[in-house]
């Protein structure tokens, strides 16, 4: 099979992985799908086809459920001792740094992201979260209780709660961050024990594959983790709807989300959501603008503005938005869009021809209503799927490039005259998942951070994420938590267990 590659091409590893015939990892073992098809991913820098990876679907999915039901029943994995469960995850954290280069080369090959960003942010982020939870593996504690039961008088009790995994975990990731948002689900659900199904996006197979192969590696027990790529409609859905599926972890778009609580209300599983976001980023007058201008920039054009958590909506404090407009624009006249194996590439294409639509079709909308670019405002260049970043002003409320997320690096800039009309144009969207304010005034940031119906809110920076920093949004942003002890709790259940002594 002829692979099309991009010119500065990667190492041999890497191109042998392309040409490689790919297959699901199920108990273990790398099988066809029981179609037999396949399915090409793409290189969004040229739209060629980069390699072909197995098309699982229903049968396939129940298959994987079964692998994972069967080793989580029988099989040692939640009997293991907590410690050598966290032994395994540091080891797949170390291969994980020893394939670096690979990793983040097949991450910029497959999403588009500068290969300079993958190497340096998504794939040792994604090492550090298996690390950071390899180390709650041995701390998931339970409690005793004291009881007072005023029917049973002179009756003694011992009683205390246990948490143990919730049991078969359905984990569907998205496109943006392919390989940090499988560690960000793989995490806590292997530290508490439980058994996995992950679902690629099918737009970015390649490096969980690359994954699920250091997984066997390390010497994981079959059946713990299982992949299986596909399409949404025909491997994604059978799985949320699965019967033998104790929970859904899910992170993508709203619109999906809302889909998958519908589909899991069958077996009234369990559901996590990470879903969509129109992060209001606010700079006040007193802000040090030689950090909030390039700080206002990066929120909305990192990962090609495709990050749910973009500062998507700029609000200025009207004294100093002319300025503030100004140099963002010149932030981003100045950002080098090219694909991501160029060293001089800052910004790399939208992940699809689908994507790329969606987000010129978001900025002809807003020039329709009124808005006008003071820089970007279409696509870049006739091959790929490049979009200059851009800068929208004279906007309102009522725009839809205001209220809808765009996912791409479109930002809105509002001015505003006072906090009073501050507070309801921030919280005025269905999102919540985060914020961004830049002032002197600690105080003053503090109180505002207060005001935000946000799931996270950053003070004098922006994209700031730690394994031990919890992350998720208000409002239809989604349910629970990624990352941080608040992540562990959403793998378990808790039992209470009450015994008469005397």
């Amino acid at each position: 099979m002829a692979t099309a590659i991009s010119p500065r091409y990667p190492e041999t590893a890497v191109s042998d992985f392309l040409a490689r015939k790919h297959r699901l990892l199920i108990n273990g073992r790398w099988v066809e799908s029981s179609s037999g098809k396949t399915f090409a991913t793409l290189d969004p820098a040229t739209g060629e086809v980069l390699s072909h990876v197995a098309d699982g679907n229903k049968e396939d999915i129940d298959r994987a459920v079964a692998a994972a039901r069967n080793a989580f029943d029988k099989g040692p994995w939640r009997r293991m001792a907590p410690s050598e469960r966290g032994k395994l995850m540091w080891k797949l954290a170390d291969l994980i740094d020893a394939h670096t280069e690979e990793l983040a080369q097949l991450e910029s090959l497959d999403n588009g992201k500068p290969l300079a960003v993958a190497r340096a942010a998504d794939v040792p982020l994604a090492a550090d979260n298996l690390r950071y939870f390899a180390g709650w593996a041995t701390k998931i504690e339970g409690n005793t209780i004291s009881l007072s039961v005023p029917y049973t008088p002179g009756a003694r009790y011992h009683a205390y709660t246990l948490r143990e995994p919730i049991g078969v975990v359905g984990q569907i990731i998205p496109w943006n961050f392919p390989l940090l948002m499988a560690a960000w689900k793989l995490g806590p659900a292997l530290a508490a024990g439980c058994t996995i199904v992950l679902k690629p996006a099918e737009q970015t197979p390649l490096s969980a594959l690359f994954l699920a192969e250091l997984i066997q590696e390390a010497g994981f027990p079959d059946g713990v983790v299982n992949v299986v790529t596909g399409f949404g409609e025909t491997a994604g859905a059978p799985l949320v709807a699965h019967n033998d599926v104790d929970k859904i972890a899910f992170t993508g778009s709203t619109e999906v989300g809302k889909l998958i609580v519908q589909a899991a209300a069958g077996n009234l599983k369990k559901v996590t959501l990470e879903l969509g976001g129109k992060s209001p980023n606010v700079i006040l007058k007193d802000a040090d603008l030689e950090t909030a201008i390039p700080g206002a920039a990066s929120a909305i054009f990192f990962n090609h503005g495709q990050c749910c958590c973009a500062g998507s909506r700029l609000y200025v404090e009207q004294s100093i938005f002319d300025k503030v407009v100004d140099g963002v624009a010149q932030q981003a006249s100045k950002i080098k869009v090219g694909p991501g194996f160029d060293p001089g590439t800052q910004m790399g294409p939208l992940v699809s021809e689908e994507q790329l639509s969606r987000v010129c079709g978001y900025m002809e909308s807003g020039f329709n209503e009124g808005a006008k670019a003071v820089v970007g405002g279409k696509r870049k260049g006739e091959k790929g799927y490049f979009v200059e970043p851009t800068v929208l002003v004279d906007t309102n409320e009522k725009m839809k490039v205001v209220q809808e997320e765009i996912f791409g690096p479109v930002v809105t800039a509002i001015p505003f005259k006072s906090e009073e009309d501050l507070i309801p144009k921030a919280n005025d969207t269905v999102y919540g998942l985060a914020a961004g304010i830049w002032t002197r005034d600690i105080n003053h940031a503090h109180s505002l951070a207060a005001e935000m119906r946000a799931g996270t809110v950053w003070i004098n920076c922006y994209n700031i994420f730690d394994a031990a920093l919890p992350f998720g949004g208000y409002k239809q942003s989604g349910w629970g938590r990624e990352m941080g002890h608040d992540a562990l709790e959403l793998y378990t259940e808790k039992k209470a267990v009450c015994a008469r002594i005397g």
